[in-house]
């Protein structure tokens, strides 16, 4: 008995070292499933319990390192613009505003010249209450803003009717082209008074035939009005036409490359189309720059003899001078650049007989002189000089006779 109480304290001593004492005894149902011996399977004091699983671990895959975006060359790499001294200031619609892009591209090889975009989408000459061009070109004009030369391009939501007052005039009647002339005149009078040149470029066909028709009929206004201001007109019509004159969506680029120049939409140019109505622009900017230095005043040709110039009286007054003879339309022959003259149709007309120009000698004295004095020689004399026909000879080609029959 004695030796069975012994084995129980020894049970309950071993019992202790193996759980931790009370601690792990409070631990309830974990004592019970915890194994007894695990590394040699042997029994357990409980329920057994399935080993739990491992997490797995996901594999990640190693990192990339991040490559440097790709840099773009252009072939016509822009040139940065420094020491700007021409500004081209585009007004408009949404087309003013994708032409304003290509004029940009156009001239990134001047770097003294700027194009400044004012264009406004959605805007026209009819939505005064919207966008009052006649009244912002004035403002425009009146600040700090400098402008060598303006351009302007819309035409696209003047579609609509207009109000006077109370009436409402309907697109394209006598009373609305009237009204729509006059905003016309106020925008190129605006420039007129200031001396700056304004150049009105003419809206292209679009896909609507409707609105191609008024546009055209917008596109003449535009001509008429601005040519008689002093400005000139820019028409973009037949580039951007077929064979047939119909509106097309692809055509030829500036490079001549078949690509596609107008929008979805049947309205807006793509980047290749705004380049292609740059072009047409793009040449009279050029001359106008180059024909105006830095300062504004034309360069005017001077005598090699006395250094004088040679028009004395567009020296006086210089680019407004030029401006105004070219408003009242009065011929420009002497004393302006090569750029701004208009080479005749034919000309200068010299008579074929009479005397040389004084201080000139003649090429040949005689056909004598330049023959020998030899038969041959006097009888070109006689033939080209006096004029005396040598009689015909038979056989010859100068023989006209008939053939006599023996």
């Amino acid at each position: 008995m004695r030796s069975r109480s012994v084995l129980m304290v020894l049970s309950a001593a071993c019992l202790v070292l193996v759980t931790g004492g009370p601690s792990s005894l409070a631990e309830g149902d974990a004592f019970l499933t915890r194994p007894v011996n695990p590394g040699r399977g042997g029994w357990f004091f409980g329920q057994q319990q399935r080993p739990v699983a491992e997490p797995r671990r996901q594999r990640v895959a190693p990192a990339q390192p991040r490559r440097a975006p790709a840099v773009v060359v252009r072939d016509d790499p822009v040139i940065p613009k420094v020491d700007v001294s021409h500004h081209v200031v585009v007004m408009g619609d949404s087309l003013g505003s994708l032409l304003a892009d290509g004029l940009e591209d156009a001239l990134n090889d001047r770097p003294d010249v700027a194009v400044i975009a004012k264009a406004k989408p959605d805007s026209g000459l009819v939505r005064s209450d919207f966008h009052d061009w006649p009244k912002v070109a004035a403002e425009l004009l009146a600040s700090d803003q400098k402008i060598t030369v303006g351009v302007i391009l819309l035409g696209l939501n003047d579609r609509q009717a207009l109000r006077e007052g109370e009436i409402v005039h309907e697109p394209a009647s006598p009373r609305w082209l009237e009204l729509y002339r006059d905003r016309i005149d106020a925008v190129a009078a605006a420039f007129a008074a200031k001396r700056i040149p304004l150049i009105w470029v003419g809206a292209p066909p679009v896909q609507n035939g409707r609105l191609s028709v008024d546009l055209a009929t917008f596109n003449e206004l535009y001509r008429q009005r601005v040519e008689r201001a002093g400005g000139q007109y820019v028409d973009l019509w037949n580039a951007f036409v077929d064979t047939e004159n119909r509106y097309t969506a692809m055509g030829p680029d500036v490079s001549g490359q078949t690509m596609r120049l107008r929008l979805g939409d049947g309205i807006h140019f793509t980047s290749a189309g705004a380049r292609k109505a740059a072009h047409f622009v793009d040449v009279l900017i050029r001359r106008l720059v180059e024909s105006q230095p830095a300062q504004g005043v034309i360069a005017l040709p001077v005598s090699p003899d006395t250094g004088a110039p040679l028009n004395p009286e567009l020296q006086a007054g210089g680019i407004e001078r030029l401006i105004d003879l070219m408003v009242s339309s009065t011929p420009l022959t002497l004393g302006l650049p090569s750029v701004l003259q208009v080479k005749p149709l034919a000309g200068p007309i010299l008579p074929l007989t009479g005397q040389p120009p004084v201080g000139e000698q003649a090429l040949l004295a005689s056909i004598t002189d330049a023959r020998g004095r030899g038969e041959t020689a006097a009888q070109l004399e006689r033939i080209f000089g006096e004029g005396v026909v040598p009689e015909p000879r038979a056989g010859r080609l100068d023989d006209a006779s008939w053939p006599r029959r023996n």
